[in-house]
C-alpha cells in the first residue's frame, strides 16, 4: 500500500521532554517512518531541545505559542493547522480534545481528521468554571468534527457512547520493555538499585502527588527513599509547596524523559501511580513492562489496565496508601507473580508494535474510504 503523509499535532514537541502525549507522538511517529510514511510532527518553540529540525526521520516544524497556561497550547495548534492546511497531507492526528475546535480548518484541504481525546479533561481540578465549560463544549464537537474520534481506555470509549451515544476507536498507548542498569541518572542523586519507592507524573492536584509524599512520610519507612519524577512550568507556587511538605525527607528529580526516565523505572524498588483522572496512562505501562511491583490508585481506568497485576489502595485514600508501602516493604519477595503478571499484560495488549499496527491499519481505511 502506498505511504501516506501524517501530521502529529497538538502537544509539546519530540523528542519527548514534557509528557505523556509527547511520549506517545515520539513513538508513533518514529515507528511510522521505519514503516515508509512521511511524518511530520509539530512542536512549540519554547520546548524544543535540537538543533536540527528532524529527529530519527521524522519531519519537524517549530512554531511559536503564546506562553500562558490557558492560551499555550490552543495558539499553537492553531498556528499548526494553518500551517497544515497547505501541505496535502493525507492524515492529521490532534492530541487533546480542546483542540478539536480547530478541525474545521481542514475541512478545505484534503486530510483526514483524526482526534485522541486522552482522557476527561473537565475533571481535572486544575480547571476552574470557565475551563471546565469548554472542555465540555470540546467533548460535544468531538463527537462530530474529526474524521475519527479515538479513545485511549475503554471506560473513556464507554463515557462517550454513555454520554453522547458516539463510538470512538480505542487504541491504548504502548510500552517498552526495555531495561536499563544503574549509571549517570541514579549517580547523580544518590541513588542505588531498589532503595527507593518512584513516582512519575506531571505535579498536578489530580496526579496526588501530595498525597504520595504524606503517606511516605507516615509510613515511617527510612531503609528506602521516595524519588518524585515530574514538574509544572505553569504553577510553580504548587512545586514550591509540594518540596515545603516533603521538608527535605524526599528526592525531587524534576522532569526526567528518555534513557534517564528508563534507569529510573528499571531500578526501583517500588513504583506509584496516584493518578485519579485519564485514560491509560504511560508511566503505568511502562512499569508493568520492565517488571516493578507497583502500587495503584484504585480508579476505573487504572483498575482497566491494571487488575490482577499489582497492589491497589482505596481511592486517594493516605492511609491505605500508606499501608500498602509498608505492605510491599515487609512481603516484597512474595510478589514475584504480580511482576510476571504485569509483564505478560502488556505483551498481550499494549506492545507498541500493536498500538502502531492499529493506527496505521485505521489511517489506510479510513483515506481509502474517502477516496
Amino acid at each position: 500500500m502506498k505511504s501516506l503523509k501524517i501530521a502529529i499535532m497538538g502537544i509539546r514537541g519530540i523528542p519527548a521532554n514534557y509528557g505523556g502525549f509527547e511520549v506517545f507522538a515520539e513513538m508513533l511517529s518514529t515507528k511510522l517512518v521505519e514503516r515508509g510514511h512521511s511524518v511530520t510532527v509539530y512542536c512549540r518553540k519554547k520546548f524544543f531541545t535540537l538543533d536540527k529540525k528532524e529527529y530519527k526521520g521524522v519531519k519537524l516544524v517549530v512554531l511559536p505559542s503564546l506562553a500562558f497556561k490557558h492560551l499555550d497550547t490552543l495558539s499553537h495548534s492553531f498556528l499548526s493547522t494553518i500551517h497544515a492546511l497547505f501541505k496535502k497531507y493525507d492524515v492529521v492526528l490532534f492530541c487533546n480534545s480542546a483542540n478539536v475546535i480547530f478541525i474545521p480548518i481542514l475541512k478545505f484541504s484534503k486530510a483526514k481528521t483524526f482526534l485522541n481525546v486522552d482522557g476527561i479533561e473537565a475533571k481535572r481540578k486544575k480547571w476552574n468554571f470557565l475551563g471546565k465549560f469548554f472542555y465540555k463544549m470540546c467533548e460535544k464537537l468531538a463527537t462530530f468534527l474529526p474524521d475519527v474520534l479515538i479513545t485511549d481506555a475503554n471506560c473513556i470509549k464507554k463515557y462517550y457512547k454513555r454520554r453522547y451515544g458516539k463510538e470512538s476507536v480505542m487504541i491504548p498507548y504502548g510500552a517498552s520493555f526495555e531495561r536499563k542498569d544503574p549509571g549517570e541518572v541514579l549517580e547523580t542523586f544518590d541513588l542505588k538499585k531498589g532503595e527507593y519507592f518512584l513516582y512519575v507524573s506531571r505535579f498536578e492536584p489530580e496526579n496526588n502527588p501530595d498525597l504520595v509524599i504524606k503517606a511516605f512520610l507516615k509510613s515511617g519507612i527510612d531503609s528506602k527513599k521516595l524519588v518524585m519524577v515530574g514538574d509544572n512550568p505553569y504553577d510553580r507556587e504548587y512545586v514550591k509547596k509540594l518540596k515545603k511538605l516533603a521538608n527535605g525527607d524526599v528526592i525531587f528529580t524534576g522532569g526526567i524523559y528518555g534513557e534517564g526516565y528508563r534507569e529510573l523505572i528499571s531500578n526501583c524498588f517500588c513504583y506509584i501511580q496516584a493518578t485519579e483522572v485519564g485514560g491509560t496512562h504511560p508511566a503505568l505501562i511502562e512499569n508493568m513492562a520492565v517488571g516493578n511491583i507497583i502500587i495503584a490508585n484504585k480508579t476505573i481506568e487504572n483498575y482497566e489496565v491494571a487488575h490482577g497485576c499489582v497492589l491497589f489502595y482505596r481511592r486517594n485514600s493516605l492511609e491505605n496508601l500508606s499501608e500498602k508501602m509498608r505492605y510491599v516493604l515487609k512481603y516484597y519477595s512474595a510478589l514475584e507473580d504480580l511482576r510476571n503478571k504485569s509483564v505478560e499484560r502488556i505483551r498481550k495488549f499494549y506492545t507498541w508494535e500493536k498500538i502502531v499496527n492499529s493506527y496505521e491499519n485505521m489511517f489506510y481505511e479510513v483515506v481509502e474510504r474517502g477516496n
